[in-house]
């Protein structure tokens, strides 16, 4: 049966996966060091990647295994707000996306799609998680749906109750501020099983499966 994942959603030890505000200088704002032991040369697989195969290698490279369709919200799109605007603009990865296949984008602004030769497609829709997760299966051909965050995004799927796996690295870095995951997802823990690793590299993944 297909699943709807979470993968690579790096969280500091404070609670907070991501910044304040979102810039074109600064994609997920003032949040950078959650990145900073994350190796995205990885996520299509180790083949080809003359690098050591290291835990967190192998955990980053689960990412694109077995996914057919990928939701997001409209902050990991971009950062602009408000209605769309004839500015070109196709997202933070240029011509080439990575997700190669249709993504949904949240939003409150529907728009016409945009697609990319590597067989990337953006569909903005206004949709509820359940609805936009019901269009993201169809399209996804029997393969499993990526929630791609930001967090404020994975965050209303787990409240839905919408998630059965869920990657979490938990960097050990202070922030202090941002956007937090875990507010208003008491007893979240009841649903899955947790199992946790530490690297030397400092992260400590959780993997979290729902209880069947």
């Amino acid at each position: 049966m297909p699943r709807t994942r979470v993968h690579n959603l790096f969280v500091s030890s404070d609670g907070f996966a991501a910044g304040d505000y979102v810039t074109l200088e600064q994609p997920i704002g003032e949040a950078q060091a959650l990145f900073a032991r994350f190796d995205g040369r990885v996520i299509h697989g180790i083949h080809g990647v003359d690098e050591p195969v290291t835990v967190d290698r192998a955990l980053f490279s689960t990412w694109g295994q077995g996914i057919g369709a990928e939701i997001m919200g409209r902050r990991k799109y971009g950062p602009q707000t408000g209605e769309w605007t004839d500015d070109g603009w196709q997202g933070w990865w240029g011509d080439e996306p990575p997700f190669l296949t249709p993504v949904f984008i949240l939003t409150h602004y529907p728009r016409e799609s945009i697609e990319f030769a590597n067989g990337t497609s953006f569909h903005f829709i206004n949709a509820s998680p359940e609805d936009a997760l019901r269009l993201a299966q169809q399209a996804a051909g029997g393969l499993d749906v990526r929630i791609g965050g930001g967090p404020t995004t994975v965050s209303e799927f787990l409240q839905a109750d919408l998630i059965d796996f869920l990657h979490v690295a938990i960097v050990p870095v202070v922030l202090g501020t941002g956007v937090r995951i875990w507010d208003h997802l008491t007893g979240l823990e009841d649903r899955f099983t947790v199992e946790s690793i530490s690297t030397s590299s400092g992260l400590t993944h959780q993997l979290w499966n729902r209880k069947r």
